[in-house]
């Protein structure tokens, strides 16, 4: 196979600590999101009750505006509570929610996925980390993970700090289909996890299918030699493209702290993985999730070859205690590669 194309693992991308907090925006296909263009599906009457509570908690901004205390005022009616969690399963919204919330809020206002707050606090420490997000209107924070006691430890006391200071939050987690308690078991775990806090969160589940699954059916698309080759030329021929072997790429990822996989795919159009296989390894799985975060935020297509994307996480992996993370990095890898742009250059297999 000879493609003249750059390969993803020749970048070695650094980012200081003041661009990890100018990236802390929502991702670009977000851009246009807002509370009027969210489509509730009339099948799930909770998905239009979100956007009522959405709207209820960015009203409150203008009623605590002008008293001491202001988000914090003890008024009794209305009552707002400071934090807002999003609770439920893959592809319902929850993102394009909190995006428009992020657009609504007044002043300093930071959207980063949990990963990308941790990774802030990683590379600037907690103290410096506080000290650039206070006074920040909000701070919104998406899928909302519990699978790293430290990571929550840390952002439970950060969260703490900074609602102390009058910043407000908004948050999201997945809850896979199968979760305990009929998909209430995040909600659980997020309010015992944050403790203190829990008081200060409206929780509201959101019930739904997954929108990218409603629109499209069956694998993530995969294509044999000849057709991944035309692809990824056409695709080089019109925008930036990179094209890697599957393994060479699992392992430059180890070379590369996740917190900078955003500049890593800057400015890609798409990306090519030659030789995909299924992961026996739980440590390339991670970092491939971690990838799959970022190339959807960017929206960037993806062509492939061997086995398909959504099919690279065994059973035993999906059975254990990563399995969120697994089966939202399946829902991106469907949509990533089942777009116009990655179908239409050749035949798939």
């Amino acid at each position: 196979m000879q493609l003249s194309v750059p390969s993803l693992a020749e970048r070695a991308p650094q980012m200081t600590g003041a661009e990890l907090a100018a990236s802390l925006v929502p991702p670009r296909q977000f851009a246009d999101a807002t509370l009027d263009n969210y489509r509730p599906d009339p099948d799930y009457p909770s998905q239009a009750e979100a956007v009522t509570a959405v709207r209820t908690f960015v009203a409150s901004w203008t009623r605590g505006a002008g008293g001491r205390g202001g988000l914090f005022s003890r008024r009794k009616a209305p009552e707002t509570k400071p934090g807002l969690y999003l609770d439920g399963g893959f592809g319902v919204g929850k993102t394009h929610l909190l995006a428009a919330l992020w657009k609504l809020a007044p002043g300093r206002k930071y959207f980063g996925t949990f990963i990308e707050y941790t990774a802030l606090v990683g590379a600037l420490g907690y103290a410096q980390s506080l000290k650039l997000l206070t006074g920040a209107s909000l701070l919104a924070i998406d899928e909302f993970e519990l699978d790293d006691p430290g990571d929550t430890m840390i952002m439970s006391r950060l969260l703490g700090a900074l609602t102390a200071t009058g910043t407000r939050i908004a948050a999201t987690s997945n809850t896979p289909p199968n979760a305990l308690g009929e998909g209430r078991f995040a909600a659980s775990d997020f309010v015992r996890e944050i403790q203190g806090l829990s008081d200060r969160f409206e929780i509201l589940r959101i019930d739904g299918l997954d929108y990218r699954r409603r629109e499209i059916e069956g694998h993530a698309v995969t294509f044999d030699e000849a057709g991944y080759e035309a692809a990824v030329g056409a695709a080089s021929a019109a925008g930036t493209v990179t094209a890697d072997e599957f393994d060479a790429l699992l392992q430059h990822l180890g070379t590369v702290h996740p917190s900078r996989y955003v500049k890593l795919v800057d400015d890609l159009d798409a990306i090519g993985l030659h030789g995909v296989h299924v992961l026996t390894d739980q440590a390339d799985a991670l970092r491939l999730v971690a990838l799959v975060d970022r190339l959807y935020d960017a929206q960037v297509t993806v062509y492939s070859t061997g086995t398909p994307l959504d099919m690279v996480f065994g059973d035993e992996m999906l059975a254990g205690g990563y399995r969120k993370k697994y089966l939202r990095a399946v829902s991106r890898l469907i949509a990533l590669t089942s777009t116009p742009a990655a179908t239409s250059p050749a035949t798939s297999a």
